[in-house]
């Protein structure tokens, strides 16, 4: 019984351990069951694309932003463009917040749940935690926060326009961030 408790705490762990990696460098509808989210891009014109990396609930907004210029500058250099310029840019972050019962105190009418007092005027002490400002009913409230940028790219040839603080040398970005973009496994 005890060997098996410590295997399901083991598969238990390793599964959590895979929920929990940011989104890797790969196409949106890449087959990884160890990540979601991605890059995607539309073709709008011959040389303005629409271009889209979206991360999972553990991808932080700088990551996004710098896969989707990573991407952006691929892209171009694919296309046997020099440059590109970033005519509209956007990152989105989208909340959820998620109420679920306490496997610890939910069950046990909270009688094994923490317990301490507080102060009300007008109530005077309480004790426990039902109806108090801190516990309330016995849920775990997680909130998880994922972010999608997405720009509309317009590449061109030659040395990239001077001034315009949009626009990207293809080559450069791809050097300069090729140290960041970590690729799936």
């Amino acid at each position: 019984m005890k060997r098996l408790f410590v295997a399901a705490a083991a598969v238990g762990a390793l599964a959590l351990s895979a929920c929990e990696t940011a989104t890797p460098y790969q196409p949106i509808n890449a087959h990884n069951p160890n990540a979601s989210g991605g890059y995607s891009e539309l073709q709008i014109e011959p040389n303005r694309w629409r271009v889209t990396f979206a991360g999972n609930s553990v991808t932080d907004r700088q990551r996004v932003e710098t896969y989707l210029l990573f991407r952006s500058a691929e892209l171009t250099l694919q296309n046997g463009f020099d440059w590109f310029t970033t005519v509209d840019r956007n990152t989105e972050r989208q909340t959820r917040t998620y109420a679920t019962p306490d496997p610890l105190y939910a069950g046990w009418g909270g009688y094994w749940g923490p317990r301490w007092g507080f102060y009300r005027p007008g109530f005077g002490w309480r004790y426990g935690h039902w109806g108090d400002p801190f516990w309330g009913p016995d849920f775990d409230i997680q909130q998880v926060r994922q972010y999608q940028a997405s720009a509309e790219v317009v590449m061109g040839h030659g040395p990239k326009p001077p001034g315009d603080p949009r626009a990207f040398d293809a080559r450069a970005v791809v050097d300069h961030l090729r140290a960041q973009i970590e690729l799936p496994h």
